[in-house]
C-alpha cells in the first residue's frame, strides 16, 4: 500500500489509463489512510457506505479526492466549519464536485477549515484546529488548512479548498505543498458557500505543479448556474517547460520590507538565485498601492461576508436556537449561538462599513484601492512576465500564538491578498526550509509567482520549471526534515 501512497495523481492517472493500476484498488488504500487521520483534518469521511454512493463514482480517470467543507454536496454533512450548519446535508452538488465525480474522482471526505473560511490558521473552526502534520504544536494554515494537511500528511493524494485572501497559498505553504488560486472566474463557484463573493475562488492543493495543472484542468470552465465564471481559454496542458530562458520575475520594491522573518528571506533570496541559473531574470518593479492590501481587504472582506451570512436565521436550514419565542429572539439566539467569534467580529466590521453615513468613507475608499493595486499590477506585468513574492511573512506559527492578537493573525496574509483583490492567478511552491523565529524544527517556506489574468498556463510552466530546479522533496518527519 506504501508504494500506492507515493504515487503522484498524475502517475496514478498515467497508470490507470495504462491499465497498470485498478482504481477500486488505488481509492481502497487512500480510504485506509484516510481512516488514520490524527490531525483533525477530516470532519466526514467516505468509507464506502450508502451515504456516499451518489458521490462515490469510481473510474479508471484520476485519483480520489478530498474536498473542503465549504463546497455542497447532495446528501453528506456540509458545515463550513460552522455550528450552524451543523447537520445541514445539501440537496445538491457543488458545480466543481460534480465536475471531479464525473471526472471519475472518488470523494475521500470533507475537510476541516475556518469557519465561513474566515481565518489564516484553522482555529477558527467549531470542530477544533487541525494540526500541522510537520509539527502538530503548530497550525497548518488557513482557511483551507484541512486540506493542505491532508495532503501534506498521507491522508489525501491531493485536495481542492478555496482562496479568498491567501487561504490556498497560505496554508500550501505552511505544510509543504503547492497551493494554486486561479484567476476569478475560471471556476465555477456555484455551491461553494459564499464567504466574499467577488474574492473566493476555488483550487487545487497538491503535492506537485503536474498535478495542479491536471486538477485545474478539470475544474476550469463556464458554468450556465455562475454567471461570474468563464473558464480559461484552451484549457490547461500538463506543463513541460525545462527552463525558465527568457522570462522575467519582478520583485515588488513595496514588499521587500524587514516584516518577515529572516529565514523565509534567505529562502527567497535563494529561490530568486535559482530563477537566475535556469535562465530567468529577476528584476525590481513597483506595486505603490500594495502595501494597502491588507486595509482594504479586510474591509471588502466583511462587509461582503456580513451581506452573505445573513441567510444563516434559523428558518431555512441549520440549527436554530429559541425556537418557541419572539422570531427576532430566535434570530438573535441562532446566530448568537452558531456563529463562532472571528465570524462575529468580521460580520460586525462589515455591517459597520456598509452603514449609512461610512459607506464612502469605508467600503468606498476600500474599492478605490482594489481599483488602483488591479492597476499596478498591470502596469507591472507590462515590464515582467511574473510577480514573486514569499508566499507568507513566517513559517507555521505555534497553536494559540496568534488567537488574541487579530491584526497579527490578519498580517499573515500580507503577501498573498494584492493578488486577490486584482483576481489574477497565484501559485505557492515550497522552496526549501526555515528554523522558526525562537528556534525548532525547520519548517517549509513557500514561494508565491503570479501572472496576469487567465495565463495559468504560463505561470505552470514556470513554476513546474522552478519546482525542478529546487528539487524539494521532503516529507514531515522525514530525513529532509
Amino acid at each position: 500500500m506504501t508504494d500506492l501512497l507515493s504515487l503522484t495523481a498524475l502517475e496514478a492517472h498515467e497508470a490507470m489509463v495504462a491499465g497498470d493500476l485498478g482504481a477500486e484498488e488505488y481509492t481502497a488504500a487512500w480510504r485506509e489512510a484516510a481512516g488514520g487521520d490524527e490531525l483533525n483534518a477530516y470532519l466526514w469521511r467516505d468509507e464506502g457506505g450508502k451515504e456516499a454512493a451518489a458521490i462515490a463514482v469510481e473510474r479508471d480517470c484520476v485519483a480520489p479526492i478530498a474536498v473542503k467543507d465549504i463546497f455542497t454536496t447532495e446528501g453528506v454533512p456540509t458545515t463550513a466549519g460552522s455550528r450552524i450548519l451543523e447537520g445541514y446535508r445539501p440537496p445538491y452538488t457543488s458545480s466543481a464536485v460534480r465536475k471531479l465525480v464525473e471526472a471519475g474522482a472518488p470523494i475521500l471526505g470533507k475537510t476541516n477549515m475556518d469557519e465561513f473560511a474566515m481565518g489564516s490558521s484553522n482555529e477558527n473552526s467549531a470542530y477544533g484546529p487541525v494540526l500541522n502534520p510537520w509539527d502538530r504544536e503548530r497550525v497548518p494554515g488557513g482557511s483551507s488548512g484541512g486540506s493542505a494537511a491532508v495532503v501534506a500528511g498521507g491522508l489525501a493524494p491531493w485536495a481542492i479548498g478555496t482562496d479568498t485572501g491567501g487561504s490556498i497559498r497560505q496554508p500550501a505553504a505552511f505544510c509543504g505543498i503547492v497551493g494554486l488560486k486561479p484567476t476569478y472566474g475560471a471556476i465555477s463557484r456555484y455551491g461553494m458557500i459564499a464567504f466574499a463573493s467577488s474574492l473566493d475562488q476555488c483550487g487545487p492543493l497538491t503535492r506537485t505543479v503536474s498535478d495542479a495543472a491536471l486538477l485545474l484542468g478539470i475544474l476550469q470552465g463556464k458554468d450556465p448556474c455562475d454567471s461570474t465564471s468563464v473558464g480559461i481559454e484552451g484549457g490547461i496542458a500538463l506543463p513541460g517547460r525545462e527552463d525558465l530562458s527568457g522570462l522575467r520575475f519582478g520583485v515588488p520594491a513595496e514588499l521587500r520590507g524587514d516584516d518577515y522573518d529572516s529565514d523565509v528571506r534567505a529562502v527567497f533570496e535563494k529561490t530568486l538565485r535559482k530563477i537566475e541559473e535556469l535562465g530567468g531574470e529577476v528584476a525590481e518593479v513597483s506595486l505603490p498601492s500594495s502595501e494597502h492590501g491588507i486595509s482594504a481587504y479586510y474591509v471588502i472582506a466583511p462587509a461582503e461576508a456580513s451581506s452573505n451570512l445573513a441567510r444563516y436565521d434559523g428558518v431555512r436550514y441549520g440549527m436554530r436556537a429559541g425556537g418557541d419565542g419572539d422570531l427576532v429572539e430566535m434570530y438573535e439566539a441562532t446566530r448568537s449561538e452558531g456563529f463562532g467569534p472571528e465570524v462575529k467580529r468580521r460580520i460586525m466590521l462589515g455591517t459597520y462599513a456598509l452603514s449609512s453615513g461610512y459607506y464612502e468613507a469605508y467600503y468606498g475608499q476600500a474599492q478605490k484601492v482594489r481599483t488602483r493595486i488591479a492597476e499596478d499590477f498591470s502596469g507591472a506585468f507590462g515590464t515582467v512576465d511574473f510577480v514573486v513574492t514569499p508566499t507568507a511573512p513566517s513559517v507555521a506559527f505555534g497553536l494559540g500564538e496568534k488567537t488574541d492578537d487579530p491584526l497579527a493573525m490578519y498580517l499573515n496574509d500580507f503577501f498573498t491578498v494584492p493578488m486577490s483583490l486584482a483576481g489574477i492567478p497565484a501559485i505557492s511552491i515550497p522552496a526549501g526550509l526555515a528554523e522558526p523565529e525562537g528556534g525548532g524544527t525547520r519548517l517549509p517556506v513557500g514561494f508565491q509567482i503570479a501572472s496576469p489574468a487567465f495565463s495559468e498556463q504560463k505561470l505552470l510552466d514556470a513554476a513546474y520549471a522552478l519546482e525542478q530546479g529546487i528539487g524539494f522533496d521532503a516529507r514531515p518527519g522525514g530525513a529532509d526534515a
